[in-house]
């Protein structure tokens, strides 16, 4: 199929390459010059395990080319996948104008019948405002279809995520173009859900809601764990066997960050306040997100009593493991908040320094992992890099000033951690 990828960031990057690497012909279209000249360049604007790989394979034998231009996207192909940003604005609405002026632009370069889906995260109704939009804007006045197919991809995971996908869905307003995009998706061997395509938006927004809720809920139950003396991971892997529950997203830390859970969440509530109905569980896991935070925060203080002056090791900067995404990222959050209280940071993550030094400053950036603790009053687990379980406890006991340990992923076991002479801290246990 010819297929073209309008946004090239995490989303569509991610897409056009693993469309190519099936056996399509994907041209990615991006307005960032510099980030196109990269990709020409064989470079890469992200970090995700195995993507790099793929582009310089799929670019080389011809199935994978960029552009800065939509009108060419859009005269090379039938389809056209729209993977634009939809930041948050103010009120936790979406800022659709990125999905306008695509759509703006898709119809001033339609010449014929091109089916155009919707990849970007959008509140529901979006595909309809998108349809007129082109209708409208469409000079040629040619036919299109537009169809929502929400991504559900894993910062980290996302190439895994694509080739292996649960579930495809694919959301219409007519049978028309149900076969055209069933034929894209049918090298994944993916099971495939057609439905209409206000059931597919909300679908997106209903996974997500619903995943943040499961890390809410096991960061409360930690409170409870910690109070009553039990172990978060062990009720975590108690209730997880269920299989009407899972394990995954119960894994008790500093809450979740990223471009995507604390976004949508908002956009939920959002779209449920404009059809009259105040979402007030997806508010509550919202608030319990805030809450760990600052109960981890209170911790650090309640040990190491005042702050200021105090210099504390940071291990992890991006939001979760496997990325150098640090958009919102609770790492992030909590050396800005050690800062506001005065402590000098030394930090350091595996993938994520280059992107961390354009919003956190006057921290020292450390290139070993095993170096950050050097004369540290203590030392913070902030990213569940599985790096960081190799760490050499050994030497950082020594390097710090005084053994105290901060885990806010819990990487390490408690009773070794307190053998091997650690003030030992974690969440939950």
């Amino acid at each position: 199929m010819n297929i073209s990828i309008i946004g090239t960031g995490y989303v569509g990057l991610v897409t056009g390459t693993c469309f190519a690497e099936v056996g399509h012909q994907v041209v990615c279209v991006d307005c960032d010059a510099g980030k196109i000249e990269l990709l020409k360049a064989g470079g890469i604007p992200i970090y995700e395990p195995g993507l790099k790989e793929l582009v310089e394979k799929n670019t080389a034998e011809g199935r994978l080319r960029f552009t800065t231009s939509t009108r060419e996207g859009v005269e090379a192909s039938d389809i056209i996948f729209i993977a634009v940003p939809t930041p948050p604005l103010p009120d936790g609405s979406v800022d659709l104008s990125f999905i306008e002026g695509v759509a703006r632009d898709i119809a001033s370069a339609m010449t014929g019948y091109k089916i155009v889906v919707d990849k970007s995260t959008v509140p529901v109704k979006t595909g309809q405002k998108v349809a007129e939009t082109i209708q409208r804007y469409c000079q040629a006045k040619v036919e299109c279809d537009v169809v929502s197919n929400p991504e559900f991809l894993r910062e980290g995971f996302a190439v895994e995520d694509f080739m292996r996908p649960d579930r495809v869905v694919i959301g219409v307003t007519s049978e028309r173009p149900v076969k055209a995009i069933q034929e894209v998706f049918a090298p994944y061997n993916a099971p495939v859900i057609v439905t209409d395509i206000h059931s597919a938006e909300l679908i997106k927004h209903a996974a997500n809601s619903f995943l943040a809720l499961k890390i809410s809920y096991i960061n409360a139950i930690s409170l409870v764990c910690e109070a009553t003396g039990a172990n978060v991971q062990e009720v975590a892997n108690g209730i997880g066997m269920d299989e009407r529950i899972g394990r995954r997203f119960l894994d008790a830390g500093l809450g979740f960050g990223g471009s995507c859970f604390p976004k949508d969440l908002s956009a939920f509530i959002k779209i449920s306040e404009q059809i009259g109905y105040d979402f007030r569980l997806l508010k509550e896991v919202q608030r319990i997100n805030a809450d760990q935070m600052d109960r981890f925060v209170k911790k650090i203080i309640e040990t190491l009593w005042v702050l200021k002056d105090k210099k504390i090791g940071v291990l992890g900067l991006a939001f979760k493991q496997n990325t150098d995404d640090v958009r919102q990222s609770p790492a992030i959050d909590l050396c800005h908040r050690l800062q506001k209280e005065g402590a000098a940071l030394r930090v350091h993550d595996p993938k994520a320094m280059e992107k961390a030094r354009a919003v956190l400053k006057d921290v020292t950036y450390v290139e070993d992992m095993n170096e950050v603790a050097e004369g540290c009053d203590a030392l913070i687990i902030a990213t569940e890099w599985p790096e960081f379980k190799q760490l050499d406890l050994e030497r950082a006991r020594k390097a710090l000033t005084h053994p105290i340990l901060f885990d806010g992923r819990n990487l390490f076991n408690v009773k070794q951690m307190e053998e091997l002479g650690f003030i030992y801290k974690s969440i939950g246990r």
